[in-house]
Formats: C-alpha cells, sequence, structure tokens
C-alpha cells in the first residue's frame, strides 16, 4: 500500500460534481503536484485530504490507516495557504511557536524547534521581527515554518507563491524544493502554473473537470501528452488535426489530432532534404516574436499554421513573407486521444 491513497473519491456540492472518482497514489517523501486551471478540483481533493472538507464518496488513507473520517487535528498534516495568515501582533518566533505552544510543549523543546525551522527557511535573523515588517516572501517562508515545526506526516501547500512577485516566486520554488527534499516530509501542492509544477514536482497529476487528465513524471507529461486537453494545458503545442495535416504531407496516424512541440520543428530557408526520419513541408513566414532566448514563428504550409521555437541569433533571423522549409521529427508528431 502507498503512504497516501485516494480511492474513488467523489465530492459534491448541491448539484455541482466537483470531484468524479479520483483513485490516486503517493510515496512516502514524494513531491505530487496537483495542477490544473481553476475550478478543476484540484484545491477541493486537497481540502478533502485535509478534513477541511468531507467526501461524498470514497477513502482516504495516510500510512494504512483510514482518514477518511477523521478530524483535521487526528490527520496531524500540515497546511500553507495562498494567504499568509500570520498573527501580526506576534513576533516570528512566537508565530512559529504558536502550535507547539497550544499543544503544551516543554518552553526548551520550543525554543529550540523554533530556531532549528527558522534556520531552515532562512529566517534566523528575522526572529524577533513582526509580519509588517517582513516582505511577502519572507511572511510566506514564517509560514512553511509554522507548519514544519509540528512534524506533519504530510505538508499539503495551497496555491502558496500565486500573491508573489515573478523573481521572488522563482527562487521560493527552489528554496521550498529545498526545504521538502531536506526534511524528506511528503508534500502536495496545487498550483494552476504548469512552469511551477515542472520545476517542483516528483510526480504531476494534471485535473480537468474533477477527473485526473494524466499522470507522471514532469518529464513524461511534457513529452508526451496523451489528450488535446494536456497537451493544450502544458508547453506550447502545435495541435492539428489530421485529416488537415494529410491534405499538405503524409503522416501516419490514426486519430483525430497530434501534438506536435514547437521546438521540435526544424526551419530553414534552404531546403535541407530528408533522411526519412522526418516529415518535410514548404511554407510562408507569417508571424514572428522574440521571446528572450528564442523566436517564435508562425508559418503558413498551404493553409496549416505552425508555430516553431528557433534559438534567437541577430544574424539569421527570417523575415516576414519569406519562403522557408520545415521538418518535423517523425518520432516527435503525438498521436492524441
Amino acid at each position: 500500500m502507498s503512504y497516501i491513497e485516494f480511492k474513488n473519491i467523489h465530492k459534491r456540492f448541491g448539484d455541482a460534481h466537483v470531484l468524479r472518482g479520483i483513485d490516486l497514489h503517493i510515496e512516502q517523501g514524494e513531491f505530487v503536484t496537483l495542477l490544473g486551471p481553476s475550478g478543476c478540483g484540484k484545491s477541493t481533493l486537497l481540502r478533502c485530504f485535509s478534513g477541511l472538507e468531507t467526501v461524498s464518496e470514497g477513502e482516504i488513507y495516510l500510512d494504512g490507516v483510514n482518514i477518511t473520517n477523521f478530524t483535521p487535528k487526528q490527520r496531524k498534516i500540515g497546511m500553507v495557504f495562498q494567504q499568509y495568515s500570520l498573527f501580526p501582533n506576534m513576533t516570528v518566533r512566537q508565530n512559529v511557536a504558536f502550535g507547539l505552544q497550544i499543544q503544551k510543549k516543554e518552553k526548551s523543546y520550543i525554543e529550540e524547534k523554533v530556531k532549528e525551522v527558522l534556520d531552515i527557511v532562512g529566517l534566523s535573523e528575522k526572529i524577533n521581527q513582526y509580519p509588517r515588517q517582513l516582505s511577502g516572501g519572507q511572511q510566506q517562508r514564517v509560514a512553511l515554518a509554522r507548519a514544519i515545526v509540528m512534524e506533519p506526516k504530510v505538508l499539503l501547500l495551497d496555491e502558496p507563491l500565486s500573491a508573489i512577485d515573478a523573481l521572488l516566486r522563482r527562487n521560493l520554488q527552489i528554496e521550498i524544493r529545498k526545504i521538502q527534499q531536506k526534511l524528506k516530509i511528503t508534500a502536495i501542492f496545487v498550483t494552476h502554473d504548469q512552469e511551477e509544477a515542472m520545476v517542483m514536482s516528483d510526480t504531476i497529476h494534471l485535473f480537468n473537470v474533477g477527473q485526473i487528465e494524466q499522470s507522471g513524471s514532469p518529464e513524461e507529461i511534457y513529452a508526451c501528452p496523451k489528450t488535446k486537453f494536456a497537451a493544450n494545458f502544458i508547453g506550447h503545442y502545435n495541435i492539428l488535426e489530421t485529416a488537415a495535416m494529410k491534405k499538405v504531407v503524409t503522416v501516419e496516424s490514426g486519430s483525430e489530432f497530434v501534438a506536435i512541440r514547437p521546438e521540435a520543428v526544424r526551419i530553414s530557408a534552404e531546403d535541407g532534404g530528408s533522411d526519412g526520419q522526418a516529415v518535410r513541408m514548404k511554407g510562408k513566414i507569417t508571424g514572428a516574436m522574440s521571446r528572450g532566448t528564442t523566436v517564435a514563428y508562425t508559418v503558413d504550409c498551404g493553409g496549416l499554421e505552425i508555430n516553431a521555437d528557433v534559438l534567437f541569433s541577430p544574424n539569421g533571423r527570417l523575415g516576414m513573407g519569406e519562403e522557408v522549409y520545415l521538418q518535423i521529427p517523425k518520432k516527435d508528431i503525438l498521436e492524441l486521444r
């Protein structure tokens, strides 16, 4: 049995069927991300696991114990939310110590544990400051310290970085992941940001309208989307109707749609021929957009629009209306369900 198991979980709010038969296994020490658009059910599943919501059907197991009907306190789970929810009249030390004081732990134990976790999250020097004296990122690290000081069996993170600016957010992604790995704590992270999920996760479960669309490692989810929804949500795939593509080039596919990563498309001003391992198309540049280290080209190939991402080169940029040749490795033309 896995460390965490969701078995046939359903959740209804009146007529709204929010979770529809979720089966999900999580191993101890794993960092798992529930990824998907707003309203897909990912936060609801997290709240069901924490005990903040009750399930309509199904069972939840933690370390072999059925916790479906346990209270939040009985589950021994730590939660970090988007809102920091720190006590404004308490110092960092007092905020982190609060839960241990409620448990009536010895003063020396509390002092030692608070210093330990603040060192882990890099806030030892802020121990006597108040939340108003901290940045947003520092406040979120206090919230994280307050959760892990309780030594929870599982750490739940419900979009904890969505209110933080982009640069700090990237730094916190790395910090949270390092802390999780150092403590070897099982973590479930909720986000709608696919790049965040790619950076932080061991396993991603992609949600769509209350069901799991696809599960796998970040590499598997990105490189091998199984459905049109997964390809649309992860990365910036070309999603093409197979019938339309066959009018332009010969492809072997029995599925209705195929997906092609823009970076898999080779683009050249000259026809380089083919070794038989790729399909070839001729087209015209209809769009070009710089994205830092890459240029995103749009190419019209006889009515079929293909996006191609190419590393930026100041001397090799292609012009609007220029005729180009595309090669797409056959192995990179992915069939979708």
